[in-house]
């Protein structure tokens, strides 16, 4: 089956335009059907427990306190601590059963026999098995709910401000105890939207998550029924995805027969020159963050120390540097790095395929590099000043600390880092000029803008939330960010990326490329921007949300089965090289990149995301493999493949060596392999089982994680990251020292030189614009 560019094109114009259109009027309806927090909440005899007041400064205290990164909300967060929707949900429980069974039987909960313990929980249920009415403001404790409520707060108090060393809590956490207390009657508010119906619907406003069933939580039929027909759809999808490549002419590179421009005959102009400082910056934030996850893994073992520095040094690992700021900076720089490399070799590109150095676009390059130091370090100090209690005021979240997920640093820096994204895409677009003005609005050129447009206008939806906004809101807008930077704009700048540099390498002509690039950025933005809506289903949202997120997740299969393919036949291609082939190992890592989204982001992404089984392991370890696999494996190993791309073209040839790369690929691959197959997916799955039969609380204790066989899994994670660890400096080692065997600049020939990358694409651009011209010319001539 043949189809054009131009047919592709205009369908994905079309999937962008009703993507706007659902998630926009679905932004509407949430907003509409937010949980409400109510003005006041009384006891029996009217006496107020806690008002809207106290459970919006609650959240902020869990922002500016980034208890994000220690434990989850709703299930988002860390899970090295306890979910507080849960924790809460299933403190007052047991409070409220202590109050029962000393109201009526001058006992406590557990020296009651069977009969009048189960006599106590239908109390407890009937008083948790609530509605609220469409604008009611007040509502109503039990005295049970009361005194529970008071439980809960004390235990916080002592927990998060007192300290609790055995659970990584360093003293003084949270500030004062007042603070402390607020955040309880924030977590206490999720847990009574986790219990309470939302009006005139089956469920609660969560769709009755965390799994609990002495509350009365348990799968409602929606998550039971969409679980069944997601099934269907990724048998469907499996076979959609098959037959589309079996069906569809599709390019695949190829390696022989081919003339590919040797390295040391591709001019190096002083902005390539200058792109490649971008990644020893890139190894430098990756090695630090890998020492941060060996940091972090670490904790899971020891809560309170770190092979004994304590002693021997007289430091308190956990008052210096507790579990939040280490994931915190993890996280962070994570994203940094990537997007360092993703930066460099956006730059680098336009010169190698247009022969064209725009004025001074070094120091734009240049410039661009200081503005992403400033922005780290800016960022990462304003988070461990707020974390430290140095930042006090409105300021904290402006030039602090955030505090949420992926998004901690503060608001300010937030900006400078979208001015970076607008001020990058200028950059690209002025070195891809000569080919914007040649091909068609669907060329390869066009697609790299668009793609790094995207990742700077989804990014904006950050700003759309404040500290004082409902947190449901406020996950709304993040996971705009966060899931739909990764499956769609980032998806879409990977196949636009890879395409490129096939076409850069002279493996694929590049009407090929852009064929094949937009024909899976069809299927990348078709499913992944509404697929985003599986983040919605126990935040708070409405259950509309579970049908949409269920078929689109499942339906984000088909992309990833597509990169799979390409994969297989990137391996191919390799497979048939020779030692003349310049550009085997970023080839490998390309290839590397393709098996390891389609392992984390397909298949452990699909398994987590079947409604039924995202309602128990929501929050549990089985994410974090997911994560891992999925952001290391496809868009770490993407950008590390580009920067060993930029170098093998900017060396001086004599002086190249794959050794040390070479070596460190490998201990990335078997490493990641290691600690997601050996210690993070085991865990994940147990964690599974006490959620299925104890109740998803019990699943995320202290209780579960300190029992031997789980303390076994933790240890045996040490290999995979001691060799991750290992890979990171290998390779941070090899840029430095590559920095010192750079070729010469030199500007490319104008014009090009015939049979050269530049004189290729230009000639493509070219072609596209003549039969653009006669295209229009015949559909005129129709009229």
């Amino acid at each position: 089956m043949e189809l054009t560019r131009r047919t592709i094109a205009k369908v994905l114009a079309v999937v962008f335009v009703v993507n706007l259109i659902v998630m926009g009027g679905g932004a509407v309806y949430s907003a509409q059907q937010v949980p409400p927090i109510p003005q006041e909440v009384t006891g029996p005899d009217s006496d107020v427990v806690v008002t809207q007041t106290q459970v919006q400064d609650g959240k902020v205290v869990f922002q500016q306190n980034g208890l994000m990164n220690h434990g989850s909300i709703l299930g988002n967060g860390a899970y090295y601590g306890v979910d507080y929707t849960a924790d809460a949900l299933a403190l007052k429980r047991e409070g409220m059963r202590e109050y029962y069974s000393q109201e009526r039987y001058e006992a406590s909960y557990d020296a009651l026999p069977g009969p009048k313990q189960s006599a106590v929980d239908r109390l407890v249920r009937d008083d948790l098995d609530g509605t609220i009415a469409e604008g009611q403001t007040t509502i109503e404790y039990s005295a049970a709910e009361a005194y529970a409520h008071e439980q809960v707060r004390e235990t916080y108090v002592e927990r998060y401000h007192e300290g609790a060393p055995e659970r990584g809590v360093p003293a003084g956490f949270v500030g004062s105890a007042e603070e402390a207390s607020e955040f309880a009657d924030f977590a206490l508010w999720t847990a009574w939207i986790s219990h309470t119906d939302r009006p005139g619907g089956e469920g609660s406003f969560t769709n009755d998550w965390p799994y609990d069933p002495a509350a009365g939580n348990t799968p409602t039929g929606a998550t039971m029924v969409w679980s069944v027909i997601s099934m269907v759809i990724l048998v469907g999808a499996v076979g959609i995805g098959v037959w589309l490549y079996r069906s569809v002419t599709l390019p695949e590179p190829e390696v022989t027969g081919i003339e590919i421009p040797p390295p040391d005959e591709i001019s190096l102009t002083p902005s390539q020159r200058a792109a490649t400082r971008f990644i020893p910056l890139a190894g430098a934030l990756f090695a630090v963050q890998v020492l941060l996850g060996g940091l972090l893994a670490h904790y899971y073992i020891e809560r309170h120390a770190f092979f004994g520095i304590e002693e021997v040094f007289g430091v308190s690992i956990l008052g210096a540097f507790p579990f939040a700021l280490a994931k915190t900076f993890h996280l962070d720089l994570g994203i940094l790095w990537i997007a360092a490399l993703w930066l460099g070799a956006g730059l680098f590109l336009p010169p190698l395929l247009t022969g064209h150095e725009p004025d001074h676009q070094p120091t734009a390059v240049n410039g661009l590099l200081v503005a992403l130091v400033v922005a780290t370090v800016g960022g990462m100090a304003g988070v461990w000043l707020g974390a430290q209690g140095y930042i006090d005021g409105d300021l904290w979240w402006i030039i602090g600390n955030e505090g949420l997920e992926y998004l901690e640093v503060g608001r300010l820096w937030q900006v400078g880092l979208l001015v970076g994204f607008v001020a990058w895409t200028a950059f690209v677009w002025r070195g891809f000029k000569p080919l914007l003005d040649r091909e068609s609005p669907y060329g390869l050129a066009h697609m790299i803008v668009y793609a790094g447009g995207s990742i700077g206008l989804l990014f904006t939806a950050g700003f759309f939330y404040t500290p004082k906004t409902n947190i449901v809101m406020t996950e709304f807008w993040r996971w705009w960010v966060v899931h739909m930077w990764v499956e769609g704009a980032f998806e879409f700048f990977i196949v636009a990326i890879v395409g490129l540099t096939l076409v850069s390498m002279g493996l694929l002509r590049k009407r090929s490329a852009e064929k094949a690039v937009a024909f899976q950025a069809l299927f990348v933005m078709g499913s992944g921007v509404i697929g985003a809506s599986h983040h919605y289903w126990w935040v708070g949202q409405p259950d509309v949300w579970i049908p949409l997120g269920t078929v689109f997740s499942t339906l984000e299969l088909i992309p990833l089965i597509l990169i799979l393919f390409e994969a297989m036949g990137q391996y191919r291609a390799l497979a048939t090289s020779d030692e003349t082939f310049p550009y085997t190992l970023p080839f490998m890592f390309i290839i590397a990149s393709g098996f390891w989204n389609f392992l984390g982001a397909g298949v452990l992404g699909f398994f987590i995301n079947l409604p039924l089984v995202n309602y128990y392991e929501h929050g549990t370890y089985l994410t974090v493999g997911h994560a891992h696999a999925a952001m290391f494996g496809a868009f770490g190993f993407l950008a590390l493949g580009m920067a060993t791309y930029m170098l093998r073209i900017a060396t001086v040839p004599s002086r190249w060596t794959e050794r040390r790369l070479r070596w460190a690929f490998w201990l990335w691959n078997v490493g990641l392999a290691v600690m997601v197959f050996v210690s993070v997916l085991p865990v994940g799955f147990l964690q599974l089982e006490v959620a299925f039969t104890e109740g998803y609380a019990a699943a995320r204790s202290l209780t579960f994680y300190n029992g031997d066989l789980v303390q076994t899994l933790f240890w045996a994670r040490l290999p995979g990251d001691t060799l991750i660890i290992l890979g990171t400096f290998v390779f941070l080692y090899d840029m430095v020292a590559k920095r010192f065997t750079l070729r010469s600049v030199s500007m490319p020939a104008d014009p090009p030189a015939p049979g050269s990358i530049p004189d290729r694409m230009i000639a493509a651009a070219e072609e596209d614009r003549t039969a653009a011209e006669e295209d229009r010319t015949v559909a005129e001539d129709d009229d």
